[in-house]
């Protein structure tokens, strides 16, 4: 527990730095390991011009801007950010109805997700991924008196959310609705909705989901190539039964850095989607455990952050610190599921690690929100004025 300073006591730290150098060695790594998945693709690639660095430098660009976009982030008091956080969710919901505008939405291998700028391409999913999150924090304080109540509690958030899953679909995006659905309701039930009204809402959810992966022929075959890869090793199976070669190859110890197989382009996306797969194959069992521990690190710091918040009635920042906590952890882990063939190939990536510019800054605003949720604590524990 957090404590104010006395004689003979050890100053308080500034902010949390476990969470800080956990987030600093999942860029390192991933930095590592974008660079190692992506040389065979690059080098071959008429687009990159033949240069072995061409998504080395990318990634570096994208992180620098993650990391200028979190100090940035981190100056902002959690005030400001709940006072944001309905109109921060309406430019998300605007930026996705915006894609699919003719001549606004890029489409790539028959998905409409990125919006075409000058310089870069910008995928809004990511950020309504946050943007969920500090919405249903705020939403859960403003309607704490009434959060128990379907008709005026839970009735308004799965109105908003059903226009969120609806663009989401339109894309499509189904990995990102569900991590956008489940730490938007995780957030409410932390908050205190009926137990009653929670479970219904989950059989639905799972009901409407099982629905969708029906009415979809290109969903079932995915379920189909989950469930036994190796029955179309060539098709459905392809892209698991090569991650399972690497996992398999890699063993205990691995390989060795960038000693890997699969990402001589037998395995597709290895940079972004299937990362952890390369880094199987490269780094053993150690590479992907030390990955795992500190993504588990980061999940537990966010609720011990958000035990101190609430324990100071700073209860936006608790609801907040959790939902930031849920959904890396949950992205994190159907990842980590499909790379190890537990759960159907989707199209999320690895947080804080795949290549990719939105999710990046994203992933980083996300951490310097908590880092700052942390600070505040700190600064009440003083004594002083967050």
């Amino acid at each position: 527990m957090l404590r104010s300073i006395s004689p003979g006591r050890a100053p308080l730290a500034e902010y949390d730095s476990g969470v800080l150098w956990a987030a600093l060695l999942l860029l390192t790594f991933g930095m590592v390991m974008v660079y190692s998945s992506s040389i065979a693709m690059a080098e071959a690639s008429k687009f990159t011009g033949g240069s072995s660095a061409y998504f080395l430098q990318r990634h570096a660009l994208f992180l620098a801007a993650s990391v200028l976009a979190a100090l940035l982030a981190f100056q902002v008091p959690t005030r400001h950010w709940q006072a944001a956080a309905p109109w921060l969710f309406v430019l998300g919901v605007a930026l996705l109805v915006l894609l699919l505008v003719p001549g606004f939405g890029r489409e790539v291998n028959g998905a409409r997700r990125w919006l075409s700028l000058a310089v870069v391409n910008v995928q809004p999913s990511e950020f309504v991924k946050l943007f969920a999150v500090l919405y249903a924090a705020d939403y859960t304080v403003r309607k704490h008196s009434v959060l128990k109540s379907f008709k005026r509690g839970l009735l308004p958030m799965l109105a908003v959310m059903l226009v969120v899953a609806w663009l989401l679909l339109r894309e499509p995006d189904f990995g990102a609705l569900v991590v956008i659905t489940a730490s938007a309701f995780a957030v409410l039930f932390l908050g205190g909705m009926n137990g009653r009204h929670f479970a219904a809402l989950l059989a639905m959810l799972l009901a409407g989901f099982a629905l969708l992966v029906l009415a979809s022929p290109y969903r079932m075959h995915r379920i189909f190539g989950y469930m036994d890869p190796w029955s179309d090793p060539f098709g459905s199976g392809y892209q698991l039964s090569h991650a399972l070669i690497a996992f398999g190859r890699g063993e205990g110890l691995g390989v060795g850095l960038g000693a890997s197989v699969e990402k001589l382009h037998y395995l597709p996306e290895a940079h972004t989607d299937f990362l952890l797969a390369v880094l199987a194959e490269e780094l053993g069992f150690i590479g992907v455990a030390a990955v795992i521990a500190l993504f588990a690190w980061i999940v537990a710091r966010a609720f011990a952050i958000a035990r101190e918040a609430r324990s100071r009635e700073r209860h936006f920042g608790a609801l907040a610190a959790q939902g930031i906590g849920i959904w890396l952890g949950a992205q994190a882990f159907i990842n980590m599921g499909v790379n190890m063939g537990l759960l159907p190939t989707k199209g999320l990536t690895l947080p804080l690690m795949s290549y990719g510019g939105s999710g990046l800054v994203a992933n980083f605003v996300a951490i310097a929100i908590l880092l700052r949720i942390d600070w505040e604590n700190r600064q009440l524990a003083r004594g002083l004025h967050a």
